[in-house]
């Protein structure tokens, strides 16, 4: 019997040494046929650059996946509130869906004419600003070279912003931002729709995927895909809700301190604030330079009130809204925002949390303990 292991180990040795020749002899022949190397080189880059080509041509669709994937998630959590109440999950989908529609409706009636407006007048307010520079006081106190310099650099402004070819260039980006808000209105509508099929279909979803899987690896799979998608969606919505907080309170220091553009500054601080962990800080040094419009004191009153409403937000509001969410490093979400919005724009940023969560979970709970089985 040992004669014969040797035997079969001997002869699977021959094989694999009559494989690995065989591999060297072939690669050889190729190397002496350079005409035929070169030619198989060359549709290999060319292959993979018409599947790059593919791929960015539905990028917008690939996008509209992901953000629809997320959304359904981030609106999983609520649906699941309703059901455990003994609400059917259709039922519970439609409510969520029909204050949401809410939601919109009230934003287009109620908050976005203001904001159209604030933007007109936020532009004037600019331009007055500009051209009062060299009557105003501080500009009196300045020396003369210093006088020289700011006068060169809005003249200079003045002369760009008349160039016909910025003009031009304006025009076509007038027409370009004509064609992306069109372009958002259509890819809004597929948005909801994919939402709503994926919230819709969401368990089946999952019980396809574990279907993929083993049998003996499902019960693990299983655990770590809920907790993964309810990471992410208490991330979602938490991420929103310390947005709409952060936008209260942008509103009230606007109302109480007098600033000008509430309505306006109140919205863009509910957008950046979506940005997880720096989001705020923008905020506070954009609401602060804004707020210099109006009066420095004012400004500087906005800019310390700010500031403290970010720390509060930091120490206090924010483990409260966030608990059941995984707690990520703030190097890794830095590195995920900047990935995320290299690869996908403002949804790459918007997304990177709950994916470097995910990441972060599945390296806790299944990377590190195979390492450390590993004696």
């Amino acid at each position: 019997m040992g004669s014969d292991r040797a035997g079969s180990d001997v002869a699977q040795g021959g094989d694999s040494g009559e494989g690995r020749s065989g591999g060297i002899r072939r690669t050889l022949a190729l190397l002496d046929r350079p005409l035929l190397t070169g030619f198989l080189v060359t549709v290999g880059v060319l292959g993979a650059l018409v599947l790059g080509a593919a791929i960015g041509s539905i990028s917008t669709i690939v996008v509209s996946i992901v953000l629809a994937m997320f959304l359904a998630l981030g609106l999983d959590p609520i649906v699941r509130f309703f059901q455990r109440r003994r609400v059917h999950r259709g039922a519970a989908i439609a409510i969520v869906f029909g204050g949401f529609l809410l939601l919109a409706a009230g934003f287009v009636v109620f908050v976005l004419p203001p904001i159209v407006g604030q933007v007109g007048q936020l532009v004037r307010s600019a331009s007055l600003a500009v051209a009062e520079i060299s009557t105003s006081a501080w500009f009196a106190q300045l020396g003369a070279d210093a006088q020289a310099t700011v006068t060169a650099v809005l003249d200079a402004g003045a002369d760009w912003l008349s160039d016909p070819a910025t003009i031009g260039a304006i025009g076509g980006g007038a027409w370009a931002v004509g064609v992306g808000i069109v372009t958002a209105i259509t890819s809004t509508f597929i948005v909801v729709a994919l939402t709503l099929y994926f919230l819709a279909a969401l368990d089946d979803i999952k019980e396809a995927f574990y279907a993929l899987a083993p049998a003996r690896s499902r019960p693990r799979l299983r655990d770590m895909t809920e907790r993964i998608t309810s990471s992410v969606g208490h991330a979602l919505i938490g991420s929103v809700i310390l947005s709409s907080f952060n936008a209260v309170a942008v509103f009230i220091l606007h109302v109480v301190i007098g600033l000008p553009f509430a309505a306006l500054m109140t919205a863009v601080a509910f957008v950046l604030t979506l940005i997880p962990l720096f989001g705020s800080v923008i905020f506070w040094i954009l609401g602060s330079a804004v707020a210099l419009f109006s009066s420095p004191t004012q400004a500087l009153i906005f800019a310390i009130a700010y500031l403290i409403y970010i720390q509060l937000e930091s120490y206090v509001i924010s483990p409260r809204v966030m608990n059941r969410a995984i707690s990520v490093p703030a190097a890794l979400v830095l590195i995920g925002a900047l990935v995320g919005g290299t690869l996908m724009g403002v949804i790459g940023v918007l997304v990177a949390l709950p994916i470097m969560a995910s990441i972060l979970l599945i390296i806790r709970e299944i990377v590190v303990p195979r390492q450390n089985t590993k004696v």
